[in-house]
């Protein structure tokens, strides 16, 4: 007698033979895939944070603005890393655990922690492959794309009023400013970089930026510093003119003294190079 096999038992036909994908099959599903995803910058954190650690409760402003967060998330920065475990021996248990930031700014809070999140923050930094070139996104594309971006104008994503000065700031200035308080500094070289591809700023915004930079950030990191100092050299002739720039100077401050120091090196800098030029041959 002939035993049959297990398989041949159960076969009611010819085993389907598995689909053959191209080439251009795949390539249009990774498209797909990179359509769907966010654009990362250069210096974006690539690693997914993960989420299933405990909910810290961080709050913000003298408004007192509740953000949640996990708590591997914010480990990611030393300074909440200590206010963290300094909230849990605090708190009558880990699940009311809070961090008070009083003095801080709500919204500039909002997109750090959007940062630590996601690697970046509105407006996105955005590689332009036609141009090869990084640019931020438009309000205006965010709003056809996604209501929660509907409303806000260029100058939301700009300027950030600080209360600390009493006026209107650069956001990317805040942000760097509050990224080196918590100790991110992936997050300063981003903000420092969007900073950069800003245009059109009023005068008195740029030296209110600049008195807020040096007030909140040390002596040693001085990459904030030299981005004003340079920007205030190459439109020097746009400041020269400024009311604001010659009441500010009158008033003094570290700022326009090391703004003296890097105009007179730029001046040696430019007479060392006519110096060196070959002189013409007299024929």
């Amino acid at each position: 007698m002939l035993k049959r096999s297990f398989g041949y038992k159960d076969r009611a036909g010819k085993a389907p033979k598995p689909v053959k994908r191209s080439f251009r099959d795949d390539a249009k599903k990774k498209l797909m895939e990179q359509l769907n995803q966010p654009s990362s910058p250069p210096c974006a954190v690539q690693a997914s944070p993960r989420l299933n650690s405990a909910i810290v409760t961080i709050v913000v402003g003298k408004d007192q603005r509740l953000f949640a967060a996990h708590e591997d998330v914010l480990n990611n920065s030393p300074f909440f890393e200590s206010a963290s475990k300094d909230a849990l021996y605090t708190s009558a248990s880990q699940s009311t655990r809070r961090i008070f930031l009083p003095d801080e700014d709500a919204e500039i809070f909002s997109a750090v922690l959007e940062f630590m999140y996601k690697g970046d923050y509105f407006p996105r930094l955005l590689h332009d492959r036609r141009r090869n070139a990084w640019v931020l996104e438009s309000v205006d594309e965010c709003s056809s794309l996604s209501p929660k971006f509907q409303g806000r104008g260029n100058a939301d994503t700009i300027t950030s009023y600080s209360s600390r000065v009493n006026g209107l700031i650069l956001r990317d200035t805040a942000i760097y400013c509050l990224a080196e308080r918590f100790g991110l500094e992936d997050l300063k070289k981003l903000s420092l970089r969007k900073q950069g591809l800003q245009s059109g700023i009023e005068v008195a915004t740029i030296l209110r930026s600049a008195r807020y930079a040096y007030d909140n950030t040390p002596e040693n990191d001085a990459r904030l510093r030299a981005h004003y100092l340079a920007l205030i050299i190459r439109s020097r002739n746009t400041f020269k003119r400024s009311g604001t720039m010659q009441v500010d100077m009158e008033s003094g401050g570290r700022m326009f003294f090391d703004l003296f120091v890097a105009m007179s090196n730029h001046i040696d800098d430019l007479t060392s190079l006519k110096d060196t030029r070959p002189s013409p041959r007299v024929v």
